[in-house]
C-alpha cells in the first residue's frame, strides 16, 4: 500500500500544478482589468500597461457611475435580467413539461418549432424585430428589449429542460396522482423541486445571453433612460478622447453579477451537470 501511495504523489502534484496554472490563466484578465480601472490614459499607454497603478485612481468608478450615467444602466439592465429570468423560467418549466409529460397531438411539433428557435441568429431578424417594434410604437421603451430577451432565452431553456424532465420516473407522478393530487400540485411540488439544478443551470444561461447582450439594447432603445449598461459602456468612447479608466471601471461593475450569481448557483450548476451524466 506504502508503494502505490508514493507512485500516485507525482501525478497528484502534476495535476495540481497544471490546474494551478489554468486558474491563474482564468484569473489573470480579472486582476489586469481591475489594476486598469484603476489608472488613468498615461499609465494605460505607458511603457508597462501591467504594472500596478502608481495613483489608485478610484474616482474612475463614481466618474463612471454618477457623472457618466453607470448606476442608471446597471439599473436598468438588472431590471431587464431579472424579469427575462422570472419569465423565461416559469414560460419554459411549464412548456417543457407539457412536451416531456404530457400525452397530446402537437407535443412533436411544438418541441421541433422551439429547437428550431435556437437555430434562427440574432442578425437575421434584427431588421424584421425593428419594424415589428416600430409599428408597435414599442421602441425606446422597456418591451423593445424584454420581448426579444424572453422569446429567445425560451427556447433554449426549453431544450434544456426537456432533458431533465425526460430522465424523471413516471412512478413518481403515478404515485401522487393515486394520493389525489392534480396536474398543477404535481408540477409545482414534485416536478419543480426536482429539477432545481436544471433551472439553477438555464436561469444562468439567461442571465449571461441578457446581461451581456448588446446588440438588440444599441439598435431598439437610444434613449438612456432604457440604455443598458453594455451599450452605457460603449457610449463612454467618445470621438476625440476616451478615458480609458472609466470604461475599466464601467467593466469591473458590469462583471461583479455574473461573479456572484456564479458563487451562488454554482453548486446547483455543478450537481446538474452530474445529474445529467448519470442519467445520460
Amino acid at each position: 500500500m506504502d508503494k502505490v501511495k508514493t507512485k500516485t504523489k507525482p501525478s497528484q502534484a502534476i495535476l495540481v500544478a497544471v490546474l494551478f496554472v489554468i486558474a491563474l490563466i482564468q484569473i489573470f484578465p480579472l486582476f489586469w482589468l481591475i489594476q486598469f480601472s484603476l489608472k488613468d490614459n498615461n499609465e494605460i499607454y505607458g511603457s508597462n500597461p501591467l504594472a500596478l497603478p502608481m495613483v489608485w485612481r478610484w474616482g474612475n468608478y463614481t466618474q463612471a457611475l454618477f457623472s457618466g450615467g453607470l448606476l442608471n444602466y446597471f439599473l436598468n439592465s438588472m431590471f431587464y435580467t431579472l424579469i427575462t429570468i422570472v419569465v423565461a423560467g416559469v414560460l419554459s418549466a411549464m412548456a417543457a413539461y407539457a412536451i416531456t409529460r404530457l400525452n397530446w397531438k402537437l407535443k412533436k411539433f411544438s418541441y421541433t418549432l422551439f429547437a428550431l428557435g435556437i437555430m434562427v441568429p440574432l442578425q437575421a431578424v434584427l431588421l424584421p424585430l425593428f419594424l415589428v417594434l416600430n409599428n408597435m410604437k414599442l421602441l425606446n421603451t422597456y418591451w423593445a428589449l424584454l420581448i426579444p430577451y424572453i422569446a429567445f432565452a425560451v427556447p433554449m431553456s426549453i431544450i434544456i429542460l426537456c432533458g431533465f424532465y425526460g430522465s424523471i420516473p413516471k412512478d413518481i407522478e403515478e404515485a401522487a396522482y393515486l394520493d389525489g393530487c392534480n396536474i398543477y400540485k404535481v408540477f409545482f411540488r414534485i416536478i419543480l423541486p426536482i429539477v432545481k439544478p436544471a433551472i439553477a443551470t438555464v436561469s444562468i444561461f439567461t442571465f449571461l445571453g441578457t446581461w451581456n447582450e448588446l446588440m438588440f439594447a444599441n439598435t431598439f432603445v437610444n434613449s438612456a433612460a432604457f440604455r443598458t449598461l453594455p451599450v452605457g459602456i460603449f457610449s463612454f468612447a467618445g470621438e476625440y478622447s476616451t478615458n480609458w479608466g472609466c470604461i475599466g471601471a464601467g467593466m469591473v461593475v458590469a462583471t461583479i453579477p455574473t461573479l456572484i450569481i456564479y458563487c451562488f448557483l454554482s453548486d446547483q450548476v455543478q450537481s446538474s451537470i452530474v445529474v445529467g451524466a448519470v442519467k445520460g
